[in-house]
């Protein structure tokens, strides 16, 4: 993968960014999303924000070697603190970290968001307390999907500030839309999960530690979600 050839993912989540956004991603690694989405003609400008050292230099290297210096800027930054209010964000993308690290960077850098951006997630597992913030913080959820790359299911979550919205308990952990949809890929993950899910509860029979109460029921109800959705 390069800036030239995206993942699967991230083609899908490139797919979900507006033409003319001025985009903000976060945890860039290499800038190969925002370089892509530049030397295509989709986004005005850009900002590839990262925390470690290793991935911003290799990001700083990828907008050099592609001529981008004036139109993405890079900055070693924890989370949303990589945006400064003269940026413009109106996009912002986050990819191949857990859902509740997503959650976390957007919580604790609410003080950087202007309320008006499109939110591009791409979490690995987490996508439930992820939802809950969502619709904690006022954003709806327009787009969804599963998809399947090198044998690995990823989920992406797009969603706009918008009126007050209420996701039932299981629109949450499935997800609204991809509950709909129901899709080849949402189903095969679903599948594999109920497996998981099955040997977690049994294992907890067996455990020799006393297991939370509340983990139990919570990974009972799971499966019987689970269960009835693939009925």
């Amino acid at each position: 993968m390069n800036e030239h050839t995206l993942s699967m993912r991230l083609e899908r989540v490139a797919a979900q960014v507006p033409v003319g956004a001025r985009l903000a991603d976060i945890g860039s690694d290499h800038g190969y999303l925002p370089v892509a989405l530049m030397r295509r003609g989709v986004v005005e400008s850009a900002v590839a924000g990262e925390v470690a050292l290793t991935p911003f230099h290799a990001a700083r290297r990828t907008v050099r070697e592609n001529a981008f210096e004036q139109k993405i800027t890079v900055r070693l930054a924890d989370g949303l603190a990589a945006i400064e209010p003269g940026d413009g964000i109106n996009a912002i993308s986050m990819c191949g970290m857990g859902g509740e690290t997503i959650r976390d960077i957007l919580d604790s850098g609410k003080a950087h968001l202007n309320g008006k951006e499109r939110l591009i997630l791409q979490p690995n597992g987490g996508e439930q307390p992820l939802r809950q913030w969502l619709m904690d913080n006022g954003y709806r959820i327009l787009f969804e999907e599963v998809l399947r790359e090198n044998r690995f299911y990823y989920e992406i979550i797009v969603a706009e500030p918008a009126s007050p919205v209420i996701y039932t308990p299981e629109e949450l952990y499935f997800g609204p839309l991809l509950l709909q949809a129901r899709s080849p890929a949402f189903v095969g993950k679903w599948q594999r999960l109920l497996l998981r899910k099955q040997k977690t509860l049994q294992s907890f029979t067996h455990a020799r530690q006393v297991v939370p109460a509340q983990k139990v029921r919570e990974t009972a109800q799971q499966v019987e979600w689970i269960t009835q959705l693939l009925a």
